[in-house]
């Protein structure tokens, strides 16, 4: 078939802003007035857009009156149908179509850079965003043009309000069964990423309640690939392609595809990429296979499928193409280091339990090959929040053996005043709700160093609150504020705390009055200015990455 002619397109399951987003379509109930000028901005769309979010308010009662999802999909196919599209137009794109509960995002990056290598056009839709919106939408890689968004965005909000109907409320986002990128109904493959706990409220509070929601993209006839997972869900898993119909395989670790070969090199860090990387292969060829390329990799041994588990997916020699997408990956705000002067910035949107472990473990590393000062003190600084329903306590045991000096906790908010940033808007909380969050955060952080301090100096490491040994650093002298801990009002401020002026880029005009009020904060300010290196971990919340990389990096806002 003609290369030119063919597309790929992602469609990655992640979670929107805040796990009860919506999309609301009832008049009144927008918290902006609807703009209609004929020549919008690109921040009118996007305030528009943000309209539709409603309420916080409005929100809890819909999340209580919610009826049957599976009526919430068909609404999607309606809304669809209104936007001028049918289900059967969708039948024409070659989708992948990617779930699970973590990794999906840098899985999807993997493989539309393998694909982008073979010289595909590719399309790649994800959420959420780090710092705009149109990054949820990608062509060959980046991120729609404002222009692009605006005028697409304009042109379906318009044929949206032509045919209003008294539909209230669609669910997007989370993954599975009934999320709506689900009405895809014939994708050229499916992918599972790792299970874990999270989205309870929305998809079971078990791994194998999650397992069937996240199974739900599964296709009759359409080959679908998941990477290795506990023995309950992956039980879940297999009954449920089988009852579809869908011819499940378990993917090979990324090791069994280098045996024979040289060492494969990932553009993202970090010992949990391989897995993505693995199930991205897998994905990447059987795309490439369907669509009746030739260079799609050379077996190297066919495994047979032993009685009552899954069969393996193939073992094969990854081809120079996807040598080089897997090198040439980029996926912003996942493992990302950036050194500035005396800080470096360690950012990863890790949210949940098993992701965090990760997150320390590449943490761990990436400080044990940093240079150390010749002279001069390090302080290690945690910047965290955690929204949603996540068990923020159990997310922070996890960091607590990284021996921060400082930690920070703040909300998603970039600044106090956010009618500039329209990108970083959410209505589906309040503030005194995320201020009232960080607050639960820091109690958290402080009994955690309660519990840990001990007068027992032959106490074993390894059997610290924080976790297992293997996630420790070596020994880091505290100072003698021990574990403080602050609470900021907004990223901005809490980044002006942390930088003391030293970062070459962020450079704020002036400190909001009273930064320095509270006598840790006085004290630590004099600490960080004296420090010959800061190392700042930044976790918790993709969204809290976005807004630091919004502040950090301005040209990802042009």
């Amino acid at each position: 078939m003609s290369r030119a002619r063919c597309h790929a397109l992602f469609l990655a399951a992640v979670s929107p802003r805040g796990a009860t987003t919506r999309v609301a379509a009832r008049r009144g109930l927008s918290a902006w007035p609807v703009l209609q000028e004929p020549d919008m901005e690109y921040q009118d769309a996007v305030r528009t857009l943000n309209t539709l979010q409603t309420n916080a308010n409005y929100l809890e009662m819909v999340k209580r009156e919610r009826g049957d999802p599976q009526t919430q999909l068909e609404t999607m196919k309606l809304y669809l149908a209104r936007s001028g599209l049918q289900v059967e137009d969708l039948d024409q794109l070659n989708i992948i179509h990617i779930t699970g509960t973590k990794g999906k995002g840098s899985t999807c990056a993997f493989t539309e850079r393998i694909l982008r290598s073979y010289g595909l056009k590719t399309g790649f839709f994800s959420s959420p965003h780090l710092v705009q919106v149109r990054e949820r939408i990608r062509i060959n890689g980046q991120p729609i043009s404002s222009e692009l968004f605006t005028k697409h965005f304009w042109r379906l909000y318009h044929r949206l309000e032509e045919t209003k109907v008294d539909l209230a409320v669609v669910e997007v986002g989370i993954g599975g069964a009934y999320d709506c990128t689900n009405i895809i109904r014939k994708p050229v493959v499916c992918g599972i990423t790792s299970l874990g706990i999270d989205h309870t409220g929305l998809l079971g509070d078990t791994m194998e309640k999650i397992a069937w929601q996240k199974g739900g993209i599964f296709k009759s006839g359409v080959p679908a690939f998941t990477v290795l997972q506990p023995d309950e869900p992956l039980a879940v898993l297999r009954d449920r392609a089988q009852q579809i119909s869908c011819p499940l395989y378990l993917c090979p670790p990324l090791q069994a595809l280098e045996e024979g070969g040289p060492p494969l090199t990932l553009g993202l860090e970090g010992e949990h990429q391989r897995s993505n990387a693995a199930l991205a292969l897998q994905l990447a060829r059987c795309w490439l296979q369907q669509k009746s390329y030739q260079d799609a990799g050379e077996l190297k041994a066919s495994r047979p499928s032993l009685p009552g588990q899954l069969p393996p997916a193939p073992v094969f020699q990854p081809t120079p193409h996807m040598q080089q997408g897997l090198r040439h990956t980029e996926w912003p705000g996942r493992t990302q280091l950036l050194r500035r002067g005396p800080l470096t910035w360690y950012l990863d949107g890790a949210h949940t339990t098993s992701s965090m472990q990760a997150c320390v473990r590449w943490f761990r590393q990436a400080l044990h090959r940093c240079e150390r000062p010749d002279s001069g003190s390090e302080v290690r600084v945690l910047l965290f929040n955690s929204t949603g329903d996540r068990d923020s306590a159990a997310l922070l045991k996890v960091l607590q053996p990284c021996q921060f000096d400082y930690a920070i906790f703040c909300p998603n908010l970039v600044e106090m005043a956010s009618t500039d940033n329209a990108d970083q808007q959410n209505f589906t909380v309040t503030l005194d709700q995320v201020l009232l969050r960080c607050l639960t955060h820091q109690q958290h952080w402080s009994r955690l160093h309660e519990k840990q301090a001990s007068p027992d100096p032959w106490s074993t490491p390894g059997q610290e609150q924080g976790g297992p040994a293997s996630l420790l650093l070596a020994p880091h002298p505290p100072h003698t504020h021990g574990a403080s801990s602050l609470v900021f009002s907004c990223i901005s401020h809490a980044l002006q705390w942390i930088t003391q002026g030293r970062d070459p880029v962020f450079q704020p005009p002036n400190p909001p009055r009273g930064l320095l009020a509270h006598p840790v904060a006085y004290s630590g300010a004099m600490v960080l200015q004296e420090a010959a290196a800061v190392h700042v971990l930044v976790t918790g919340s993709l969204h809290l990455v976005g807004g630091v990389l919004k502040l950090l990096e301005p040209s990802l806002s042009q």
